[in-house]
């Protein structure tokens, strides 16, 4: 250690030496002609080492950065960006799928209210041990549909039957036909009628699904809508971080040239003996700090630029991932202040957490209206009317016959006859009468049976009352009871989060301010720096100052300029928080968002 303090001594010695004698034994003329001796020696011509020449060839590497090319940079504006990211980006398109699938439910709930159609056609063969086989061929159809007002159903009917079966005949015809080997025909057309009169009268489960569904679909829409301000406001604030590190990625590359420079006039004194060579490692060590600074400030340009393209482009495996963002727009800066009363207003107005809660509290109101209508008695009146028509295959025609025709009648009738005939009293006859033929519409196939249900004598019909209700009904009393406190506590919530909404604003209001005075502060700061650093220069220049204070200077200005970019940020990035805390993000960026689905 002590050897090479003595060499550096001794090579001083000889810089200064060389100085003093090179000053002395220049003319007058030539001083006149050439400035000063200071001036002289920084014009002399610096020849770079290899090392030298590969730090000047790290400006360009040093901002280089990985799976990036800048051969072709996407421009992009902050509009650009928030609409790319309302088209592309992953969680907004989710939450869009979520209104969809909302609407859908609705639809489905709906679709209680479809009429219904049904025909059931059934052909059966019926045969006991030892009897005769019979065929019936039976057909149902029918439409039914509930109705929305009042919470009733009806029920159309249509069925026609044709059967062999003499029982079968027998309840067809209420035992007035009989069709012996024949068939009998029967049809009937006729609607049914059920309307609830307490219970479920004024609001059923059909009914009350459709409503909570209803404000769901808004609560979702509500949110989708939340969701796209919050992506603006993170597209936004991605966008303003690039628009930093870009900007401060130049102020280090531009303090990493002023360090260049020194390099350079240091060489250039040293060449001219004007300086000692350990001078230089003082530039060195300052130039590859500065060199660090420029190499972290292009990692946080890369982590800026995927935060705001992983909003942006919805496609992991696009092209564009590989081009570098240019931001176009710079950060606008206003001296006017905000009103805390009109930001209040606006949040209270706007707040898609409010309107949440205030469609909750609507839905809590659906519950209570259909809970407390549960616990009413079950009261349906039932209604019917149909038309029916019978007929019987065969013909109708009159005949004579006798009044005994049975095999036991006529035995009876002869063992008497006998008797009276040995007693010498007259026989008794068998007289004989016509039998009328039946009315011809009550035979033929079912072509008659359907025109028979439309005579005078065909109409039926029937009105009546089911009345039910559970003792006690615990069930829906215990339902209405927690849907009450459910009402307390939604309540409540709303006021916590009136409370949250309240904070929110105020501190998003004093950030505006607050960010207002910092970029007032840093200008000033950055112009004082400016003005210290060029009279640190010429105190240098004049040979009044150290290379240590020049440095010192000039991190200070790029310091003050790194805390004046950063402020402009924050500042319009505060403009942007206070839009979102005040749900005004459309209205203030002039963006229409449209719902996935239409809402009613």
């Amino acid at each position: 250690m002590t050897s090479f303090l003595q060499r550096l001594k001794y090579r001083t010695i000889l810089a200064a030496a060389f100085i003093f004698f090179a000053a002395a034994h220049l003319s007058a003329q030539e001083v006149a002609h050439s400035g000063t001796v200071a001036e002289n020696l920084l014009k002399v011509k610096v020849v770079f080492l290899p090392e030298n020449v590969a730090a000047a060839n790290t400006s360009s590497s040093t901002m280089d950065r990985v799976g990036v090319q800048a051969a072709q940079p996407l421009a992009l504006s902050l509009n650009e960006a928030v609409q790319r990211a309302l088209k592309n980006n992953n969680d907004i398109e989710m939450s869009r799928s979520d209104v969809r699938i909302a609407e859908t439910t609705v639809r489905s709930r709906l679709g209680i209210y479809d009429p219904t159609f049904s025909f059931s056609p059934t052909l059966s063969h019926s045969q006991t041990t030892g009897g005769a086989g019979t065929n019936d061929l039976r057909t149902s159809a029918g439409l039914n549909q509930f109705i929305r007002p009042g919470g009733g159903s009806f029920n159309t009917f249509f069925n026609n039957n044709r059967t062999e079966n003499a029982f079968a005949q027998a309840q067809a015809s209420s035992g007035g036909l009989s069709g012996g080997s024949g068939a009998i025909y029967t049809s009937s057309l006729g609607v049914s009628y059920t309307q609830p009169l307490a219970r479920n009268f004024n609001i059923d489960s059909k009914r009350y699904a459709i409503k909570i569904a209803k404000k769901q679909l808004a609560q979702s829409d509500s949110d989708f809508r939340s969701k796209a301000i919050n992506t603006i406001a993170t597209t936004q604030r991605a966008y303003w971080n690039l628009v930093f590190a870009l900007r401060d990625q130049q102020n280090q590359s531009d303090n990493l040239e002023l360090s260049r420079e020194n390099l350079r006039q240091i060489e250039a004194r040293i060449a001219a003996g004007a300086a000692a060579p350990l001078d230089k490692a003082e530039v060195d060590t300052e130039l590859a700090t500065r060199e660090g600074n420029l190499l972290l400030a292009t990692q946080q340009v890369t982590v800026a630029e995927n935060a705001l393209k992983q909003l942006i482009f919805g496609d992991p495996i696009s092209p564009d991932w590989e081009r570098s963002i240019v931001p176009t727009d710079k950060p606008a800066f206003s001296t006017d202040t905000v009103s805390l009363d009109a930001a209040m207003k606006d949040a209270m107005d706007n707040r898609f957490e409010l309107r949440r809660l205030k469609l909750a509290r609507e839905i809590n109101a659906i519950d209570i209206k259909y809970l407390r209508n549960q616990t009413l008695p079950q009261i349906d009146l039932n209604t019917q009317f149909s038309l029916n028509g019978l007929s019987q295959s065969g013909s109708s025609s009159a005949f004579t016959t006798n009044l005994f025709t049975s095999t036991g009648d006529l035995f009876l009738l002869n063992g008497i006859n006998t008797t009276r005939s040995f007693v010498g009293l007259p026989v008794l006859a068998n007289p004989s009468f016509v039998v009328p033929a039946s009315p011809a519409y009550l035979y033929g196939g079912f072509g008659r049976s359907l025109s028979n249900i439309f005579r005078s004598d065909a109409p039926n019909y029937s009105i009546g009352v089911t009345i039910s209700f559970p003792f006690r009904n615990r069930t829906a009393k215990a339902d209405l009871e927690a849907a009450k406190i459910t009402s307390e506590r939604l309540a409540a919530q709303t006021r916590s989060q009136e409370q949250a909404i309240i904070v929110d604003v105020r501190n998003a209001v004093q950030a505006v301010e607050t960010g207002r005075k910092r970029v007032l502060t840093a200008r000033r700061a950055r112009q004082s720096a400016e003005v210290q650093l060029d009279g640190e220069r010429k105190l240098y220049e004049a040979g009044r100052s150290t290379t240590f204070l020049l440095f010192q200077r000039e991190n200070a200005l790029a310091n003050a300029r790194t805390a004046e970019i950063r402020a402009e940020t924050d500042y319009i990035s505060a403009i942007e928080a206070l839009q979102q805390v005040t749900a005004t993000t459309f209205r203030e960026n002039n963006i229409t968002l449209d719902s996935p689905v239409e809402i009613k």
